[in-house]
């Protein structure tokens, strides 16, 4: 490094244009320190900023990308105007080379951001016996599929309505019952009308599996998850659903069937008439109002009065929770937002109550319930973890 006296010769040398490239070289790496070895200078001899600015500025001017002409200092010139060359190709090359993974990282992340927590709607898909799969939806009214043996329409209050015809030539009695099923999936929720006339809303994460036509002494169906039933009325053939093992036995009535298997026991709220719900072996009669519920270790069915505002709110589109624990309103939003819940602490004993609509945002829900300062949450993804 060299010393300010130096500095100001080879300045004034540089100056008066008879500095040598070894010297230009010298003049060029104390340039590029920015400082100075030696702080006091004589105002008299030169200004430091000033020197700075005006060194800076020949030396850029020199290292410009010129038309190379013989003559003095062409080797200087060339290695100058080379030097530039390559630093320019360099950096373009590292930012080619750095951009692109940028840019892929960038489309990763588009790619990879979660799809927004929204809740369920009207959504399902029918399987024929064939095996043919038809997606349902919020379709118009109307006829939304026709395919042999099968109409799918759409009536003016949302019900999804199907008709099954018989073959030309068959008739019901001698045709043996060809089986369909109704899915819906997590985030999802159906009405469906049966051939019979029965109606049937299945919540989310729900099955249901019937025959095309009724054709033997009672109307039997397959429930998994959970669904609300009004049966059409029909004294010489039952209508029955079974679920699980459990068997729910009616003529004419509305209730309610709560199947789903990461429940403890089945239950079936009676809301209309009159059932017969049997299990293992054991079997009891409800009353408008009660419940049954199943349970695990095959002891008798268990009858109590029935919550049937709690147990029929997700009909009417609520989520309505009396004291009940986190663990299982957990599961109906996981269900209807289509989460996963992880618990983090010793939080699955807290209880809650309270009513919200099933069409608002998830966060409005935990928020309400966070505001009870026994839990919180926070969601990663599709994952809404709750802890204390």
């Amino acid at each position: 490094m060299i010393t300010k006296d130096e500095f100001v010769v080879l300045y004034q040398k540089y100056m008066n244009g008879q500095c040598s490239p070894t010297e230009k070289e010298l003049l060029d790496a104390y340039s590029d320190e920015m400082k100075l070895l030696d702080d006091n200078w004589a105002d008299d001899l030169v200004n430091q900023k000033d020197a700075r600015d005006r060194i800076w500025q020949k030396l850029s001017d020199s290292r410009k990308v010129v038309k190379i002409t013989p003559g003095k200092n062409t080797h200087y010139r060339w290695m100058a105007a080379a030097a530039v060359l390559l630093i320019a190709l360099f950096a373009g090359l590292f930012y080619i080379k750095n951009e692109k993974p940028k840019q892929q990282a960038s489309a990763v992340v588009t790619k990879l951001k979660p799809k927004p927590i929204v809740p369920g709607g009207n959504k399902a898909y029918l399987t024929l016996a064939n095996g043919t799969n038809i997606i349902l939806d919020d379709a118009k009214n109307g006829e939304i599929a026709a395919k042999t043996g099968v109409k799918v329409s759409k009536t003016g209050n949302g019900m999804l309505v199907y008709r099954f015809e018989n073959k030309a030539g068959e008739t019901a009695i001698n045709t043996a019952p060809e089986f369909n099923t109704i899915t819906t999936p997590r985030g999802g929720q159906y009405k469906v009308e049966l051939v019979d006339g029965t109606k049937v809303w299945l919540n989310a994460a729900s099955s249901i599996k019937f025959p095309q036509a009724f054709t033997g002494a009672d109307r039997q169906v397959e429930l998994t998850g959970e669904a609300y039933f009004e049966v059409a009325k029909n004294k010489a053939k039952p209508f029955i659903v079974k679920a699980n093992g459990t068997q729910v036995q009616v003529l004419g009535t509305h209730f309610n069937v709560n199947a789903y298997s990461d429940n403890a026991g089945i239950t079936t709220t009676l809301i209309e008439g009159s059932v017969r719900m049997s299990n293992a072996g054991s079997a009891v009669m409800l009353a408008p109002g009660q419940q049954g519920t199943t349970a695990e270790n095959g002891a008798a069915i268990k009858v109590s009065r029935a919550d049937t505002e709690e147990n029929l709110a997700w009909i009417k589109g609520f989520f309505v929770f009396h004291d009940e624990s986190i663990v299982n309103i957990m599961k109906q939003v996981s269900r209807w937002y289509d989460v996963e819940v992880e618990y983090r602490d010793d939080v699955q004993q807290n209880e809650f109550g309270g009513t919200i609509s099933r069409y608002k945002n998830i966060t409005e829900l935990l928020n309400n319930m966070q505001l009870t300062r026994t839990i919180h949450y926070k969601i990663e993804g599709r994952r809404v973890i709750i802890m204390k």
